[in-house]
Formats: C-alpha cells, structure tokens, sequence
C-alpha cells in the first residue's frame, strides 16, 4: 500500500480580490428598464360605449331643451320679440295682414300682436305660424285666419307644458273674463264665452261682421296631452278692417295644424345626427388613445351642445301643443 504525503509546506491560499478604488464605487446599480404600456385596443366596450354617449346626450338635451333651458329660451325670445313689437307699433309697421308691403306672405315668426290675461298674469307676443318651431318662442297666430279684432274667427296656439308653457293655465278662464290684444289696428278687447274640449257644446255660430277669437293649446297631463282645449272669446267694440287673404284654410300646411309636427325637421336632424355620431366615435378613440380624462374633458361640452340642437330637431316632429 502507497501512502502519499501532501507536499509541505502546504501552499498559501488565494489572496482576495479587491476591486480597484475610484469613482466607480459610487455608482448605484443601473436600474431595470420600465415595460412599455399596453396600449388599449378599440374593443367591443368600446364601442357600447359610443353608443351609450349618443343615448345619453339625446335624452340629456331632450330633458334641458323642453325643461329650463326651453324655459329661459321662451323668456329671452319673449323680451326680444316684445321690444321689436315695441318698435314695430312706434313706426306702425305691424302687419294687419297675410302679407306684407310686397304682397308676399310674412315670414314665419314675424311679432304681430300682444296678448294680455290680467287674471292668468299671462303677457306674451304672438308671432304669425303656428309650426312646432315657431310656439317654441310663444303664442302663434294661425295664418289662414284673420288678424284678432278682423271680421271672422281668429286663432291663437300656444304650448301647454314645454317651453315655458304658456296656455298652461288657460283653463282657468272663466265666462264673462276679459282680455285684450294690442295689434297694428290698436287695442282688442276679448270676453270669455267658455272653456271646451272634445265633445263640449260648440258656441253658437259667429253672426255676419262679428269677430272671435279662439285660444287652443293641448288638455291634459304635462308633456302627455290627450286632446286639445279652446277657449272662446267674442270682440268687444268695433270691428276692424281686414285686407285680402290670399291664404286660405286649405293651403295651410298640415304642421301648423293643432297637435301636428313640423316634418321639415328630418333634414336639420339627420344632419345634425350625424354631427353627432362622429363626434361620440371621436370621444371614444381619444379615449382609446390618450386615455379618458384627456378625451372627456374637451369632449362633454361638444357633445351636451350637439345633443341639445338635435333634441329641438326632435321636439319640432312632436306635436305643436305639448
């Protein structure tokens, strides 16, 4: 058996390294690289999203439009026409008639008398059409009929609920009440005959060279109207003269009819629609991309004005009297 003996003295151990001086030691450890961000994908949430932002504007300024701000519109176009009246009675430049000075139908709108309810504390002007768009701003002399105070039965419509509402206490007219219209041919003085709704006694017919005039809105709840209340009135004094009509019952366009929608509406709507659609698709990809208080922060004042302009497109296809 071979016994080997380790070698002596046995060798040194390795001497430690020691890493060199200098301003290397001072340095921190590079860090890890930060991992890119995800960038969000356009996804079916995303586009239940879009969807939901248009139902929300439309029913948002659906609200607002036939709510406070129809409200304030209906007080702001109120003084605004008042003051053009104002004008228009200093120059005695009121129209008495279907037409004006160059023989052609007045424009839809045009301020053509003001009406006064002392025990309503009713104080509005009436424009001349009586179209969804037009009661927005008040009270609208129907076309085919005299001017109030002319020979013949003159028609006056107001809103019951939206805008303002103003006929939305005219049942609460009783008989022998009076009011007055101030018109181009001076002041009218109007006594109640009745309040009616469908099926009520109609008063009797109006005698030759006598005038009348009828106040209409809707009957029944706000906003959900089920028929159409009038209020009779008879002329108190003489009679004015009246121009020739060139209008008649029969060319009268079906939307200034009570309870009909102004069906030239669809045009202004499917444009303004579509405004609204790509502007909803717009908020949804800055949303997607930039993330979503960068997108909704410039994106809900576009989009609350788009809604409330198409609500009033939609408010002028419901029914002229609500």
């Amino acid at each position: 058996m071979t016994v080997v003996t380790p070698p002596w003295p046995p060798p040194p151990p390795p001497a430690p390294s020691v890493p060199p001086a200098g301003p290397s030691l001072l340095k921190p450890p590079p860090a890890p690289a930060a991992p890119a961000p995800k960038r969000r994908r356009l996804d079916a949430a995303c586009v239940y999203g879009a969807v939901l932002v248009i139902i929300s504007a439309l029913i948002f300024g659906l609200l607002l439009d036939i709510g406070p701000v129809g409200d304030v519109r209906h007080a702001r176009d109120r003084e605004t026409a008042y003051a053009d009246l104002r004008s228009a009675l200093a120059q005695g430049t009121v129209p008495v008639g279907q037409t004006g000075p160059d023989g052609r139908l007045l424009p839809l709108g045009v301020p053509v008398a003001l009406l006064t309810v002392p025990e309503l504390g009713l104080r509005e002007v009436v424009r001349e059409g009586t179209t969804s768009g037009v009661l927005e701003n008040g009270p609208g002399h129907r076309r085919d009929t005299p001017m109030p105070g002319q020979a013949g039965t003159s028609v006056v419509m107001a809103r019951e609920s939206g805008f303002g509402g103003p006929f939305g206490t005219l049942d609460q007219l009783r008989p022998d009440e009076t009011f007055t219209l101030i018109t181009g041919q001076g002041t009218q003085v109007f006594r109640v005959l009745d309040v009616r709704r469908a099926g009520d006694p109609v008063p009797s017919p109006l005698a030759a060279g006598k005038a009348r005039l009828v106040l209409v809105t809707a009957d029944g709840p706000a906003f959900a109207p089920d028929g159409v209340l009038q209020v009779d009135a008879d002329l108190v004094g003489a009679v004015r003269p009246a121009p020739a009509r060139p209008l008649v019952a029969s060319q009268l366009d079906q939307s200034e009819l009570p309870m009909h929608g102004d069906v030239s509406a669809w045009v202004p709507l499917v444009l303004w629609g579509e405004a609204l659609l790509l502007a909803a698709v717009a908020l949804t990809l800055a949303r997607v991309r930039w993330g979503r208080w960068q997108a909704w922060t410039p994106g809900v004042p576009v989009l609350g004005a788009l809604g409330l302009i198409v609500a009033d497109q939609v408010v002028r296809l419901l029914p002229n009297l609500i």
